[in-house]
């Protein structure tokens, strides 16, 4: 295979790498932004941060990661956007780990809330599909060079001014 069509190839690659993780933190968004309360209480539970930081955490987190989302998606500001996802799972695999550790019994808090039993109780596993999720961003953010999405119609209407 010559390397133009791989490079092709990469991108529309990428690109369905940036639309899933962009749908997949946006949707995780919703429902930590919709009841900041109880992801507070999921964050506490993990016994990581300081207590007076955790509603703070709460408020902040969720909204970055509707950005971020959003931002990769959209084909905005890709690279930064997929250093944001990367940040945030490499924190999000560093508190799961502790939890791990600790031997919490407790669901992940991803996608809801400890309220909701049985839903994404954390295990290995999740520690896995979090790892795969850190791979696809990593992907994004070294390979994804020339991102199919908004970003390049910015540049070509700045370049013909």
């Amino acid at each position: 295979m010559k390397w133009p069509r791989l490079a092709r190839v990469n991108r529309y690659l990428a690109l369905a790498v940036r639309l899933y993780l962009g749908w997949l933190f946006a949707e995780a968004s919703l429902h930590k932004i919709a009841k900041p309360a109880s992801f507070a209480l999921d964050v506490a539970t993990y016994q990581l941060l300081p207590l007076y930081s955790v509603n703070a955490f709460a408020i902040v987190v969720p909204w970055v990661e509707l950005v971020a989302g959003i931002l990769l998606v959209a084909g905005l500001r890709v690279r930064a956007a997929a250093l944001l996802v990367v940040g945030m799972m490499v924190s999000f695999m560093v508190a799961l780990g502790w939890a791990l550790h600790l031997g919490l019994d407790m669901t992940c808090g991803c996608f809801a809330s400890q309220g909701a039993v049985g839903e994404d109780p954390i295990s290995g596993w999740t520690m896995l599909r979090d790892g795969t999720w850190l791979a696809m961003g990593l992907y994004v953010l070294f390979a994804d060079r020339n991102p199919i999405g908004i970003e390049p119609w910015i540049a070509k209407a700045r370049r013909s001014r």
